[in-house]
């Protein structure tokens, strides 16, 4: 389901309206069961492995902690998981809703499906309780690695089948083939399920935090459940910690006008930036990234400049989006965006893109690794692991990879400049206040040209496009016959009254600026937005861009 679809207006308005006059519990409840129509909205079937990562991080958390699993802690996730695989593997609810109550074996029921996936799950449970015992006989060190594996093992281990499974078979096969070795892959005809990088990684920290004395499980399966389902960052991010979420999701939430008002504004601001802008670019960048005609410099250019307007605002839409739903609920979710095309250095700019994965990477890889401890030598090899694994994240393509190693080439060049130059340059920093701004905004400039280029790897389709459109940037240079299109007009308003915005709330160094102004000043900027939104309703919808990973 969409956020810029009218079912998902409907079904947030019913949402909003029960939530208002549930008690506290029952709004839990009830948030649990609309998280799991919002995310089976796209398909049923995949709300089990969401089922599957909530109940085995569940069981671990509390056995790394406690040791042991009480009979209630164990049977009430079992039971869970076993109804999940009945329901979302054995029945078709689309055939159900047009049955008119008579249940077709084989089409609104599938016997067999059900009589094997309960088999599966119950043969799968009787397993990790068997491991589960035999674990709380060691003692306590290795007790609680091992109940870590499991989570790191199951989060993992639905990865690798569902996005890269397929992608490291095929790679294999096409690398045999060069050699002369014909080798038939097993190619698995599977579909990626939406948000699996991101609800795998979630309820991965949350066991990851636990095993390291940072937080305590929760013991109520409950509100664990919704923590990971909870369907306004299910799909997009930002990928929350146990720490920060749990304990909203455990007590009783307050909900007063300033909360409400901000909400308001920043899903006004999200589907500002997301139908407006992001889809109003997007038949441009689609129509230079998919051209098989004659493609120039400047088309290059455009096409990657458009594109990096585009995923900021598609992907940071979907945040402001999520976040104003969680604020009108009394739920606060963390900033996953900053300002990042403002960034004058690589270490700046993951500090302000996709915070929630940049420290996400930080503490459960680049950390564990060592970190910036050691050698130039070692902190740089563990730049480079870091963000290779960064860019594998999003996505079962080669291109994704050259992106992670570009990125990690940058932020080691970056760390060998600052360690080595960085003193000497320092006194020419100190410069005046007029010489300091114009160097801060030289850097800016030149490093979001390289961020731009990044992107180009990150869009491009193949490596002969990256290949063929980076020649034409070196050797086409300065042809300005375009042959692409021009953006909507709501995109073209958009980005001027978006960049004066980002101007602004940069210049002021206040996320929350606009509350600064007379009331008829921000009454006309909200006015502005929406209207331009308006105007972008006749674009064409597209799929935010992040659900793909």
């Amino acid at each position: 389901m969409l956020f810029n679809s009218p079912e998902f207006v409907v079904f947030f308005v019913l949402v909003y309206g029960l939530y208002l006059a549930l008690p506290f519990r029952f709004q839990n409840y009830m948030l649990l069961l609309a998280s799991y129509v919002f995310y089976g909205w796209w398909d049923v079937r995949f709300l089990f492995l969401v089922a599957l990562s909530t109940t085995i991080d569940f069981w671990v958390g509390l056995m790394i902690a406690n040791g042991q699993l009480r009979f209630r802690q164990w049977l009430v996730p079992a039971a869970f998981l076993t109804a999940s695989a009945v329901v979302f593997l054995g029945l078709n609810p689309a055939a159900l809703l047009h049955s008119k109550g008579n249940l077709v074996l084989g089409e609104t029921v599938r016997v067999p499906m059900i009589f094997w996936s309960s088999a599966a799950v119950i043969i799968f449970v009787a397993a990790v309780s068997a491991i589960f015992w035999l674990l709380a006989a060691v003692d306590s060190p290795r007790r609680r690695f091992g109940c870590l594996m499991v989570s790191v093992v199951t989060q993992l281990g639905l990865l690798g089948v569902f996005k890269y499974f397929n992608f490291f078979v095929d790679s294999l096969s096409s690398a045999l083939a060069g050699i002369g070795v014909h080798a038939s892959a097993l190619h698995l005809d599977i579909i990626l399920p939406v948000g699996i990088s991101f609800y795998t990684f979630q309820s991965l920290s949350y066991t990851i935090d636990i095993y390291r004395g940072q937080f305590k499980p929760t013991n109520r399966f409950l509100d664990f459940s919704l923590f990971v389902a909870y369907f306004p960052q299910l799909q997009a991010g930002p990928i929350e910690r146990g720490r920060h979420l749990i304990p909203q999701l455990s007590k009783p939430r307050n909900i007063n006008l300033h909360q409400t008002s901000r909400g308001l504004y920043l899903i006004i601001l999200g589907f500002f930036k997301k139908v407006a802008i992001a889809d109003g670019v997007s038949p441009v960048v689609d129509q230079i990234f998919s051209s098989t005609g004659r493609i120039t410099w400047i088309d290059v250019v455009v096409g990657t400049a458009l594109f990096a307007v585009q995923i900021y605002c598609d992907f940071s839409g979907y945040t402001d989006i999520a976040r104003g739903i969680s604020k009108l609920l009394g739920i606060d979710l963390i900033v996953n965006f900053n300002q990042p095309y403002f960034a004058t250095n690589p270490q700046e700019f993951w500090r302000r893109w996709h915070i929630s994965l940049s420290t996400w990477l930080r503490d459960y890889l680049y950390l564990p690794l060592g970190g910036s401890r050691g050698g130039l030598l070692f902190i740089c090899r563990n730049l480079m692991i870091t963000m290779l694994l960064g860019g594998l994240w999003h996505g079962a393509a080669w291109n994704f990879v050259l992106w992670g190693f570009y990125q990690g080439s940058a932020l080691c060049i970056y760390r060998i400049w600052h360690q080595r130059f960085a003193k000497v340059a320092e006194p020419a920093q100190q410069q005046s206040g007029i010489m300091h701004g114009v160097r801060h905004l030289a850097a800016s400039i030149v490093f979001l040209v390289v961020t731009c280029y990044g992107w180009l790897l990150f869009r491009a389709h193949s490596f002969g496009q990256i290949v063929h459109f980076s020649s034409l940037l070196v050797t086409d240079f300065g042809d300005l016959n375009y042959s692409g299109g021009t953006p909507r007009l709501s995109a073209l308003l958009g980005i001027m009254l978006f960049s004066i915005m980002e101007l602004l709330q940069y210049r002021m160094a206040d996320s929350h600026y606009y509350q600064r102004f007379p009331m008829p000043l921000r009454g006309f900027l909200v006015a502005m937005m929406l209207a331009i939104t308006m105007m972008g309703m006749s674009n064409e919808p597209a799929q935010f861009i992040y659900f793909q990973f």
